[in-house]
């Protein structure tokens, strides 16, 4: 989503566009100028002239005229030009006391409320939000955070100030914890928002290409140590694909039995304070580049009983078990560096189906969806992710 970077259109502006040369439809508050599709539309441009200048959320929720799919509505976003202040969210304006939270469009969090505590709120979106989340799309994870309002709203951690000490001082029971680090804010334009506050504060961030600098050496070497034990190329490769396909695996097993214990998880500051510079940073600011790569370090800690486990499931052969390390440790370098693409990327075909199952674990259902590089064990373990409904009714 734009954000507060698009025009506030005049009501009398959009209603005039209504012609072959210039046609604008809105949804809600949001205005599209979709006269470069008149002629791509399967139902012929004629039928959107019709409603030129007017509000289609209706017509395209209308399962007996017409049902559209989800790729119509993304085809329609992607025509946005604006937003329209209508006549309930002019009113509201008229009399607050803050117009400026409210227009130009869209509001603040804090004028959001002002118009929910006045009946307009229904004027904002066609879409529905996630009860959990508070989303209601993967656009909404990049719509920066009113800082101030945020805090006041939800009482829980103030990103003007360093994260940790709050999470761990906060006396947040394990429930009211988990429901607000799972609502993602976006921190100012997707910079790291303060964790220490101190010298510390750079130990925190990792860049993404940290991980394959420093990891695909090691894996290079202890895959050519590894073939200098093994009798031939063939069985070198065949134990690191072995690694390679256990991998998958443990990666689907970390993010569901680690990173999302939260059912488990101890109601104690200890416990909720692990649990949030593990993984609940991430999903409480998911688009922050620099805290989304797992730090040389962490890694570490993690791989080093992976590899004592090699070694004691293929206790018969040393160079085995550290071919089959090898190729573990490759697949986790695919897993980090897909998992940043994924946030921060335009990729290609495969991997914009992957973007939207895994962002879609953010915004919409954070239970669910556990593969990032791929959805095969959430098929086997019932956990994958249903495309989001369409909300086609304002």
């Amino acid at each position: 989503m734009p954000g507060r970077t698009l025009p506030t259109i005049l009501s009398t502006d959009v209603e005039s566009r209504s012609t072959k040369k210039s046609c604008y439809v809105t949804r809600g508050i949001k205005v599209y100028d979709i006269t470069p599709f008149l002629d791509d539309h399967p139902g012929g441009g004629d039928l959107i002239l019709e409603y030129g200048g007017k509000d289609i959320s209706e017509i395209m929720g209308d399962e007996v005229s017409h049902s559209h799919s989800e790729s119509a509505y993304e085809i329609l976003d992607e025509h946005l030009i604006g937003f329209v202040a209508t006549e309930p969210i002019m009113k509201v304006v008229a009399e607050s006391q803050h117009p400026d939270d409210i227009v130009p469009l869209p509001p603040n969090s804090s004028g959001v409320q002002e118009l929910q505590a006045n009946g307009a709120a229904d004027e904002l979106s066609t879409k529905s939000s996630y009860a959990r989340t508070g989303m209601s799309s993967a656009e909404d994870l990049s719509v920066e955070t009113d800082l101030t309002s945020d805090y006041r709203t939800h009482k829980f951690l103030d990103l003007n100030r360093p994260l940790l000490m709050q999470v761990w001082n906060g006396g947040f029971s394990k429930d009211f914890y988990l429901e607000q680090v799972h609502r993602p804010r976006h921190y100012k334009g997707g910079e790291s928002a303060p964790l220490f506050g101190n010298f510390l504060e750079p130990l925190s961030k990792t860049a993404w290409w940290v991980v394959p600098t420093v990891w695909l050496p090691p894996v290079a070497y202890g895959s050519c140590l590894a073939s200098t034990g093994l009798p031939s190329l063939a069985v070198t490769v065949a134990y690191w694909l072995t690694g390679l396909a256990l991998w998958t695996l443990v990666e689907y097993g970390l993010h569901r039995g680690l990173f999302h214990i939260d059912r488990f998880l101890p109601d104690n500051r200890v416990a909720i304070t692990g649990h949030f510079l593990l993984h609940g940073i991430h999903h409480y600011l998911p688009m922050d580049k620099l805290r989304l790569v797992m730090p040389p370090t962490l890694f570490l800690a993690l791989a080093t009983p992976f590899y004592k486990l090699a070694h004691t499931v293929f206790y018969y052969d040393w160079y085995a078990a550290t071919a089959v390390f090898c190729g573990g440790i490759f697949g986790y370098i695919c897993y980090d560096l897909t998992h940043y693409f994924l946030h921060h990327r335009t990729l290609p075909s495969y991997y914009r189906e992957l973007k939207k199952y895994h962002l879609q674990h953010h915004f919409a259902d954070y239970e669910n969806g556990f593969g990032v590089t791929s959805r095969f064990w959430d098929r086997v373990f019932g956990t994958e992710l249903q495309p989001p409904k369409v909300v086609k009714t304002a």
